[in-house]
């Protein structure tokens, strides 16, 4: 028994040809929207891949981008069909394509809910990218005259100050790495190469942070030397007063950031996933209404259309048994090939050199 099966008239199915012609062409713009989201992620990630570590962190924007433009080409195709589904004549030529046009339509559409998904799972993995490529930026932040780190100082005070955040999980990631270049120190200090000489490492760390941590809002100078030094400011508790820097870290920052595009971006793609079902589920009714006016020879009757032509569990077997059909065939094609009579037989070989001369037989 066919599923959700409806009747359509010649006038119907005219109707639903031409407003399929324009849903496609819709299609074609979602395409364009997937392929400019993809586009807009991707240059996002990359205005701070100085920040991130390589890994597979690009892979949504280039589905994304993969799917738009996948979408547009087969949304066209799919307009042209369903502009000549209008007229019989013209359907018969697309008689053959439009299921497997179905089946692949089918399959990309899975693609666009992948895609969907994916932007709320790569929290994560985006997580993980940002720690370690903040640690490692950060801790170069010093080398402003070694060649590939120079420009790490300016990215990071750019970073702290458009996103308001002060190092990586906080402004005390500041006080476990050395950020002032040894070329700014007076080496002829006594107290510069005391805490030198207090480090393991030789590093010169300090309770500071750079001046880009400093929150512009607090009423009171920027205190970003002695943070944990109560007596080296007047009137000042480490522990009890607000500190004026920025109290946020940059990787929970830029997590917020990115995970509010992705939530919008995989919203966007989710109502483009539901359209695009729409329309192929109104392709397929077209498609079955066709056929069968074509099987019934009269293109002014009243035809069927339907989901699938049996039911869910029928449909199931059919294509198990048609998979489990192709699996034997395998087998029996081998194993014919193994006792083929044909195969490996010796044959003579008859070249000229093997070719016996035949007496010449003589007159009695």
């Amino acid at each position: 028994m066919a599923v959700f099966k409806v009747k359509f008239t010649k006038t119907k199915r005219h109707k639903l040809a031409q407003i399929l012609w324009i849903l496609n062409w819709i299609s074609v713009a979602t395409g364009v929207i997937l392929f400019s989201l993809g586009l807009f992620l991707k240059i996002e990630i990359k205005k701070r891949s100085e920040v991130m570590a390589k890994g597979e962190i690009n892979s949504v924007p280039n589905m994304l981008i993969s799917v738009g433009v996948i979408a547009c080409i087969i949304n066209f195709l799919g307009g042209k069909i369903c502009y000549d589904c209008s007229d019989t004549t013209k359907f018969s030529r697309w008689r053959l394509v439009m299921l497997p046009y179905i089946v692949c339509t089918f399959c990309f559409t899975f693609c666009i809910l992948v895609g969907a998904l994916t932007c709320y799972t790569m929290r994560n993995e985006l997580e993980e990218s940002l720690y370690l490529g903040l640690r490692d930026a950060i801790k170069f932040y010093k080398d402003t005259d070694i060649p590939g780190r120079c420009f790490l100082k300016k990215t990071i005070d750019l970073l702290q100050i458009g996103f308001q955040c002060c190092g990586n999980n906080g402004f005390r990631d500041w006080f476990e790495i050395q950020w002032i270049s040894v070329r700014y120190l007076n080496m002829a200090s006594k107290e510069v190469l005391d805490r030198l000489k207090s480090n393991v490492d030789g590093k010169f760390l300090v309770d500071g942070v750079p001046f880009s941590c400093c929150n512009p809002n607090s009423p009171r100078p920027c205190i970003q030397y002695h943070l944990t030094n109560n007596t080296a400011h007047y009137n000042y508790d480490f522990l009890m007063e607000e500190l004026n820097i920025w109290m946020k870290g940059c990787r929970q920052a830029l997590l917020d950031y990115y995970t509010d595009i992705m939530r919008s971006i995989g919203l966007t793609v989710l109502i483009i996933w539901l359209f695009e079902i729409s329309v192929l589920t109104a392709v397929r009714y077209l498609q079955t209404a066709m056929k069968n006016v074509l099987l019934l020879g009269d293109p002014e009757c009243e035809s069927d259309g339907w989901l699938l032509e049996n039911s869910f569990v029928e449909t199931a077997k059919y294509n198990f048994s048609i998979i489990k059909n192709l699996g034997k065939a395998n087998q029996i094609s081998t194993v014919s090939e193994m006792n083929d009579p044909n195969m490996d037989v010796q044959t003579a070989n008859y070249g000229p050199e093997n070719v016996q001369s035949k007496s010449i037989p003589t007159a009695s």
